[in-house]
């Protein structure tokens, strides 16, 4: 069994951008440039965005955060999005949900210019992900597919099983390895909520993609002998064992799961490492206008 360690690629990824940006910069080139938008004061999107600074800071980009009260009208918020769209500075920006209710999140999301929307979620970016035309890919399926390809991972002819539907990470990540590519050429089952008798399925999957957002579901009866196990589930649970008094879990059972593996990821640890990193691939792609040109 060997640890899919999503740690250390995103070092290593971040070490890849942040020669490319040294490069550009000495060559007397755009600097990239990315936006995030925070509506009100939610703990997690407050982390996650400080999160996204430090590794621009880390990777040479230029950033910065707009932060608004969560009385912001939904009009006023669409405004802010056009003037981003509009300034030729600005190579890629996101707008950190959750939104205040008031706020149509949808509405919002489709309001930015698809050549900027490197968190991968416009529809137009979507489609073209979908049939495998160049395209932003939204952070968590990016994040696994790179896991897949730097750890050299055989995915041609391979049945892979994604548990969950989501949009933000089955929906895609099921399509991005069900295309003619590598990592891909899988034959893909989606398994969900309705789904009768996962276990069935599960237990056929070479590569086993987990994503229910339920602390360790999978568990080892679940997993045939070899498999690829990919945990992108992550829930805060209490815990007298610890300082903080809580842990995090995956959607995946480690403990009895992994002595059956091949591959797994831990968490935390794994993919989530990579989200960021795909964020920051997105807004290179963007300043360099790999994607639309």
């Amino acid at each position: 069994m060997e640890l899919l360690d999503g740690k250390r690629l995103a070092d290593e990824i971040k070490a890849e951008i942040a020669a490319e940006v040294e490069a550009i910069k000495k060559n007397g080139g755009k600097i990239p440039h990315l936006v995030a938008i925070i509506v009100g004061h939610d703990g997690a999107s407050e982390t996650y965005v400080g999160h996204k600074e430090k590794s621009c800071a880390q990777v040479g980009f230029k950033s910065e955060v707009l932060r608004f009260e969560d009385t912001i009208t939904e009009a006023e918020l669409l405004h802010q999005i056009e003037l981003l769209n509009t300034n030729p500075d600005v190579d890629g920006f996101i707008v950190q949900m959750p939104l205040p209710k008031h706020i149509n999140e949808q509405k919002v999301i489709e309001a930015i210019d698809p050549k900027k929307d490197v968190d991968g979620f416009h529809p137009v970016n979507v489609g073209r992900m979908v049939i495998g035309l160049p395209s932003y890919v939204s952070a968590t399926p990016d994040g696994i597919v790179d896991l897949l390809h730097r750890y050299k991972i055989e995915t041609a002819g391979k049945h892979c099983v994604v548990l969950g539907r989501s949009n933000i990470v089955g929906r895609p990540i099921a399509n991005l390895l069900s295309l003619k590519a590598n990592p891909g050429d899988c034959t893909v089952t989606v398994c969900h909520s309705r789904t009768p008798n996962i276990k069935e399925f599960t237990k056929t999957a070479d590569i086993l993609i987990v994503a229910l957002g339920r602390a360790e579901y999978v568990t080892a009866d679940m997993v045939k002998e070899g498999a690829v196990v990919v945990d992108v589930g992550i829930t805060r649970v209490e815990s007298p064992n610890t300082k903080s008094g809580w842990k995090l879990l995956g959607d995946v059972k480690f403990d009895e799961v992994a002595p059956k593996c091949s591959y797994i990821t831990p968490v935390p640890g794994g993919v989530g490492p990579l989200t960021i990193v795909s964020l920051l691939k997105n807004t290179l792609k963007a300043a360099k206008k790999e994607v639309y040109g």
